[in-house]
């Protein structure tokens, strides 16, 4: 059995109902989300891509000659592609992606772009804990970069976050620095409506997530029965996905039928919002020192600059 099927197995037998979020990036699901951060409502990229423009000099500075950059995700990008161009003397760059798919384009871009840059990528889950070896250089860089743009962080609870930022110190190590992208506390409208765009790219976004079901697991599914749904959490200060049955339906996995009636869902991702010094307490918590941040013009989001306490 593949640790898809026994993640789903899992999700569909609990109540309420979920689905781990990194199984919406498969090829399709990645495109997608692209799409969406082209999109007029979500103003994420948008803002993140704004730090950078206008931060990534000190950025930049901070981070000094000789580093060894690591990506958490395979960023072929404009934001990466901005923090590879402003570094002085980088001495390699390792992207972690999931996808090997994935992973091989931002590659071989980033190479084209770059042709004097010793590229290392690691197909791996960076959610999980990375061999230390496979990162590992010889001659070794002056300091260790842990580059996680975006608002991805927010997917975790708080304490998987926790336990995330951990990992993220060990791995940079004594003198290492972290650079991570928080989206903010903001109106719940607008909110909502960047998870529920007016294109309905995120309905297909999430949607996409049965197909998989049914295309790779062999699920019996009938997908038009489900529709996409954004919501907010009000207790948790996040924004939730969901699938919501429209009419009583069932999924068949291998042996397993699970039964749905109308209006039961499939939570398939929460985005964590903080304020900033929320955000920095949990960074205290999980034995990083917070060394700076940068807001966007409309501050709307950050971007934070942690280092492993001492």
């Amino acid at each position: 059995m593949s640790s898809f099927e026994e993640d789903v197995l899992i999700g569909l037998s609990e109540s309420p109902r979920w689905l781990p979020c990194k199984y919406l990036y498969d090829a399709k699901g990645s495109a997608l989300f692209e799409k969406i951060c082209d999109t007029e409502d979500y103003y994420v990229t948008r803002a993140d891509l704004e730090i950078h423009r206008h931060q990534i000099a000190e950025v930049a500075q901070l981070i000094g000659s000789n580093a060894h950059l690591i990506e958490f995700g395979s960023g072929s990008g404009i934001k990466t592609e901005l923090l590879i161009s402003a570094l002085l003397q980088p001495r390699a760059y390792t992207p972690i992606e999931i996808s090997q798919t994935a992973l091989d384009a931002s590659v071989d871009q980033l190479r084209k772009r770059f042709q004097h840059l010793d590229v290392h990528p690691l197909q791996a889950d960076y959610t999980e804990d990375i061999d230390p070896n496979h990162l590992h250089l010889d001659p070794v860089a002056r300091r260790r970069v842990i580059y996680f743009p975006g608002s991805t962080i927010g997917n975790f609870t708080r304490d998987q976050a926790s336990t995330f930022l951990k990992r993220m110190g060990k791995m940079a190590g004594d003198d290492g620095l972290i650079f991570i992208g928080v989206d903010l506390i903001k109106p719940i409208n607008k909110l909502l409506r960047a998870y529920d765009d007016s294109a309905g790219i995120t309905a297909e976004f999430n949607l996409n997530l049965l197909q998989r079901l049914r295309n790779e697991l062999n699920a019996d599914i009938d997908c038009d029965a489900f529709a996409h749904e954004s919501r907010f959490n009000r207790a948790l200060q996040r924004v939730e996905m969901h699938l919501v049955a429209q009419t009583p339906t069932s999924i068949g996995l291998g042996e397993q039928h699970f039964e749905f009636s109308k209006g039961e869902s499939i939570h398939t991702e929460s985005s964590h919002k903080y304020s900033i010094a929320g955000f920095q307490d949990l960074a205290r918590e999980s034995g990083l020192n917070p060394v700076r941040y940068w807001l966007d013009s409309q501050a709307q989001f950050s971007m934070h600059c942690l280092e492993p306490g001492q």
